[in-house]
């Protein structure tokens, strides 16, 4: 499997189905952000509680993919479709060493169609 650098760099896409994101790789996650793009004053919803039954995100992988499960939002294409919103990863690539800066990235993830995701790596989440 392929790198999430490597992907973005392809231009893979992935799914959005209600409240769960489908991503064409694997990666070490380490925190998640949902923002609003409509309005200056909002502040992103950090989630960085990843543990099993804490309520707010579950994580999966199959073979080719990465499951996130927003388990207190009923449907992301309201919070992130049509140029609403978006979510921030901020991650590593799977198995590298997270404890060095050149190693975590940001992944901006923002929808493009009725269930596609697009991505994009940036340098700081609050400066889009």
């Amino acid at each position: 499997m392929k790198g999430f650098i490597q992907a973005i760099q392809d231009g893979e896409t992935g799914m959005v189905f209600r409240n769960s994101v489908f991503l064409p790789f694997h990666l070490e996650l380490l925190s998640v952000w949902i923002g609003k793009e409509m309005s200056l004053l909002a502040v992103p919803d950090l989630l960085t509680d990843f543990c099993h039954g804490n309520g707010q995100l579950a994580v999966r992988e199959g073979d080719h993919y990465t499951n996130m499960v927003f388990r207190k939002i009923g449907d992301l294409r309201k919070e992130i479709g049509a140029n609403k919103g978006h979510i921030i990863l901020n991650a590593g690539e799977k198995d590298a060493d997270i404890f060095k800066e050149e190693n975590r990235h940001y992944i901006k993830i923002f929808m493009t169609g009725k269930h596609i995701i697009e991505f994009e790596l940036i340098e700081d989440p609050f400066y889009l």
